[in-house]
Order: structure tokens, then C-alpha cells, then sequence
């Protein structure tokens, strides 16, 4: 049987290729395909204990057996033309972020606290001047950690509302490529659950960025994933 099999940040560089068909036998794992792949592409070997594998767009372990055509999808530590995507409390954008319109679309005359947090592009890597950022994301999958994301905050932490925006595609120094909104009757929450959803996502949200300088370009090394998310 077949299942398609998608590359993701610096796997595509190492694959060769954004996806494949790959054959495998009937009851293979996710594991075993990942053997496979590693044969096939040498390159891999290195992520083999620092990826994780998401089948049909949910974060699944190795030893998850495999269906035909199952969209199987290799993603590297996350850092971070398609039409915009969006879901209650979340959008994926290509254009810049209209950080004003969306935070004054969330007040409301119960909240104490608006909190907004800004994820800018800055000039500068390590002592290296960068001219700008790509980021790259597995969109269908990406919003859908995104919303479990806020739904989450929205649970855990006592707060009347959040908006995450995240931007894909070339982004420019000074220019915003994550925004986050919380409003709150009070101020201590607003500010718990913005930090919970930043760091949250810089480490479970399939986002990468590609570091662009004078002198080459790099993609940017992620965060470790929380253990229920590995392979």
C-alpha cells in the first residue's frame, strides 16, 4: 500500500522533496516508515531522535500502524499563494498583521486587562545581520494546534477571550510574524495565559522560520517537542 509522506523546514532540503509517495507493507508503523525513510535519505538520521510524526493531522507516536493513503507528516523542532486560514480564536495570515484592528475587536466593557504580545522580526541572529525571515508552516495541522492552544488558555486560566494570529511568508525586519491578544477582568491572568500560549506554541505548533543573511540563509533551530508529541 501507499501512504503520502510530507517534508517539513530543513527536512525538505535533506528529502529532496516537499512530499512523496512511499510503498509500505500493510501494518507498518509510523516507526518503521521512518527506518525507511532514513535509508532513503541519509540525511534524516540526524533528526531521528528529535522530530516528531503527525498522521492525518494529529501528532502520533511511532508505533502508530499506518492505513493506505494515511498523510503521514516528518516535523522538525518547531520554531515557525495559499488563501488565509482561520478557525474561532486563531488565523494563519500571509499579509501583515492588523495588530490595532484585532485588539480593539476584542474588548469589551467586562474586561480589566488587554493584554497584547508581539513576536517581531528583529535585525539581527546571534551577532549576524539578518535581512529578513521566511516562515513555513503546516497549515491545516498548524491551525489546529492553534485552537487547541487557545481553547486550552481559555480553560486553564481565567480569562474572557484570545486571539492568536500567526504569518507565514516573507517577513521584513520590524514586522510582526505572531500576535497574540487576551483580555481579562484581571490583569495577573491575562498575563499567565500570554505566556502559556507563546511558549506553548513555540514548542507544539508546526511553524518554522528560515533565517535569511548577507551571507547565506539557515533554518532556525526549534525548541525541544513535549514528550506526548514525539515520535
Amino acid at each position: 500500500m501507499q501512504v503520502k509522506v510530507i517534508y517539513f523546514g530543513i527536512l525538505k532540503e535533506l528529502a529532496g522533496a516537499a512530499e512523496e509517495r512511499v510503498e509500505v507493507s500493510e501494518r507498518s508503523t509510523a516507526g518503521e516508515l521512518f527506518a525507511a525513510l532514513r535509508g532513503r535519505h541519509p540525511g534524516l538520521e540526524r533528526f531521528a531522535n528529535a522530530l516528531a510524526i503527525a498522521v492525518n493531522l494529529e501528532y502520533s507516536d511511532k508505533s502508530r500502524v499506518l492505513e493506505a493513503n494515511d498523510e503521514v507528516a516528518l516535523i522538525p523542532p518547531v520554531s515557525g499563494g495559499l488563501p488565509e486560514s482561520r478557525s474561532e480564536h486563531c488565523e494563519i495570515v500571509r499579509e501583515v498583521i492588523r495588530t490595532e484592528e484585532i485588539s480593539n475587536s476584542l474588548r469589551a466593557g467586562e474586561d480589566g486587562a488587554v493584554i497584547v504580545f508581539e513576536g517581531v522580526v528583529r535585525n539581527n541572529t546571534r551577532g549576524r545581520r539578518t535581512l529578513y525571515l521566511d516562515y513555513e508552516a503546516y497549515e491545516a495541522m498548524a491551525l489546529k494546534e492553534l485552537e487547541a492552544l487557545a481553547v486550552r488558555a481559555l480553560s486553564e486560566f481565567k480569562i474572557r477571550d484570545i486571539r492568536i494570529v500567526h504569518r507565514v511568508g516573507r517577513i521584513e525586519i520590524g514586522e510582526t510574524s505572531v500576535l497574540i491578544v487576551v483580555a481579562s477582568a484581571h490583569r495577573g491572568a491575562a498575563f499567565e495565559a500570554c505566556r502559556f500560549a507563546i511558549d506553548t506554541l513555540k514548542k507544539k505548533v508546526p511553524i518554522w522560520k528560515k533565517e535569511y543573511f548577507e551571507d547565506g540563509a539557515v533554518w532556525a533551530d526549534g525548541e525541544p517537542f513535549p514528550p506526548e508529541c514525539r515520535g
